[in-house]
């Protein structure tokens, strides 16, 4: 029942769709668990795909998965197609890439460290104001010297830099505290030790990969594994972040085109605006209101529609609510809110259904061709062509192996950047201070081990007085050739006395202080 300029989501009193060419203003998919929001977003996915619109999607719980398998006669799916007069109800399977942070379950994710940047780091580490401005001062640094920062060890090694540094940094840009600077590192082991190293490396994700189209022209089905994600909060809102703001950055303007160049659903969207500070917040509503004009489509998926910032979703124009409970104050509010946001419709008060939608019931309101929404309309959702429920293990490994981009992203890289050149120049300092060392002690300290008898051959053992007079030889001879001499000369003129002495003393020395 699809059709070319619209895609059919379910029944009501009549057939509802969602218009293409409104499709990238954006979406809304909320309820209660267990009301069907994964189906929603299951059967928007397939549509998508049929239109030849590129998804993305992440998976919180594994059933997604199912997209990629053909679908089975269910008694409740089919009764569900007759309900909604869906004829013929055909099952399909559709393109899909499997993709993980940690690289378990799909390709590996990654990101450089300067492709995320310090405001999103610093949301990602929870960073004080202080602290998140010598994270600046630290990118800034390796800027001006031309390091690459790739991966958290280079990250690790330029602020160990900027410590070190403080006070001629402090005088470029601003006061760098050492303390602040032991906190990041502090909170950049809590990364590390939640998966950060994986994610932060090469060869970074090439957004194109995301928004790729069959030979047949359906869109690629991206799919996100984001079970054990989910246990790393910071890190699935911050890569969703930095995924809206490569979106808006790398695509062209296009205007309203016929259909979306992409649509992205991210689920538990409440987890991008809880505790985020106030530039977060404005840099999400900005990606959000400006990213519709590049022609991709935001489609957020949450349990309660007041999670989600209200300056953001004044701009989310489809919406489908499922089920709400109302037995809290604050889930009294949020059903409230929701009703609020919708067309109303005559034939029924939207708060009180609200409440009492079914299992696969929603309410649904989407954009019409002016751009006005629709009045809301309580609708019988679609049932899924795919199989409903998670793919097997070794179904999930075999289109691994098939799919477009295996062998590309599957082995890490480490090219030379900050880390290898911060340490490269601690060794050739090293390798300097080891020869002016040993020229100075080829100098003084050997001819001061020759009048004290410590000069020996590779593998003698010095006698205990020779080691104590070894290292005080060292000692002496870091300090100025004319100190060093003057002071010998002095200690050896008194011990050895009489003109015998001192005669030695100055045939010894006394050309070296001529010098």
């Amino acid at each position: 029942m699809d059709r070319d300029d619209a895609i059919f989501i379910g029944k009501s009193t009549k057939a509802e769709f969602l218009n293409l060419p409104l499709a990238n203003r954006h979406g809304l998919i909320t309820g209660a668990t267990g009301t069907g929001k994964t189906v929603t977003l299951q059967i928007l996915a397939e549509a998508f795909s049929n239109a030849g619109v590129p998804v993305f999607a992440a998976d919180i719980k594994g059933d997604l998965s199912g997209i990629a398998a053909v679908g089975e006669d269910k008694d409740f799916l089919v009764k569900r197609a007759q309900e909604i007069e869906l004829s013929p109800y055909v099952h399909d399977k559709f393109p899909v890439i499997f993709w993980d942070l940690f690289g378990e379950q799909g390709h590996p994710i990654r990101a450089t460290i300067s492709e995320m940047g310090p405001l999103l780091l610093a949301r990602m580490m929870n960073l004080s104001e202080a602290q998140e401005g010598v994270l600046n001062i630290a990118f800034r640094a390796a800027d001006d010297q031309g390091l690459l920062l790739l991966d958290l060890k280079d990250l690790q090694s330029i602020l160990t830099y900027v410590a070190e540094n403080a006070g001629e940094l402090s005088k470029l840009y601003g006061n760098v505290a050492k303390a602040s600077v032991g906190a990041i590192q502090r909170q950049l082991l809590v990364l590390e030790n939640q998966g950060g190293q994986k994610f932060f490396a090469e060869p970074a994700l090439q957004i194109s990969d995301l928004m790729r189209v069959t030979n047949d022209g359906r869109g690629m089905v991206s799919i996100l594994a984001a079970d054990k994600l989910m246990q790393s909060p910071r890190l699935y809102a911050t890569f969703l972040l930095w995924l809206m703001s490569e979106l808006f950055e790398q695509l062209p303007e296009v205007g309203d085109p016929e259909k979306p160049k992409a649509v992205f659903f991210f689920d538990e969207a409440h987890l991008l605006f809880d505790e985020a500070p106030p530039a977060l917040l404005e840099k999400v509503e900005q990606v959000v209101r400006l990213i519709r004009s590049k022609g991709v489509g935001i489609y957020f998926v949450t349990q309660n529609p007041i999670d989600v910032l209200d300056t953001v979703a004044a701009q989310l124009g489809n919406r489908v609510q499922h089920a709400l409970r109302a037995y809290t104050p604050r889930e009294q509010k949020a059903v409230k809110a929701a009703a609020e946001t919708f067309r109303p419709n005559p034939a029924f008060k939207t708060e009180d259904v609200i409440t009492q939608l079914g299992v696969g019931e929603a309410l649904v309101s989407v954009l019409e061709v002016k751009g006005a929404p629709s009045v809301v309309e309580r609708t019988l959702i679609r049932p899924p062509a795919a199989k409903l429920g998670p793919i097997t293990l070794q179904e999930r490994q075999a289109l691994m192996a098939n799919s477009p981009v295996a062998g590309h992203y599957d082995d890490e890289v480490d090219r030379e950047s900050a880390y290898e050149l911060l340490a490269k120049k601690a060794q050739d300092a090293t390798v300097a201070a080891q020869a002016e060392e040993e020229a100075s002690t080829s100098g003084i300290g050997g001819l001061l081990g020759t009048l004290f008898g410590i000069n020996r051959k590779r593998g003698e053992r010095l006698t205990p007085t020779q080691s104590i007079t070894r290292d005080v030889t060292r000692i002496v001879v870091n300090r100025t050739a004319g100190q060093v001499a003057a002071n010998v000369g002095k200690q050896l003129a008194g011990s050895v006395g009489g003109s015998v002495g001192r005669a030695i003393v100055r045939g010894v020395l006394g050309s070296m202080l001529r010098r």
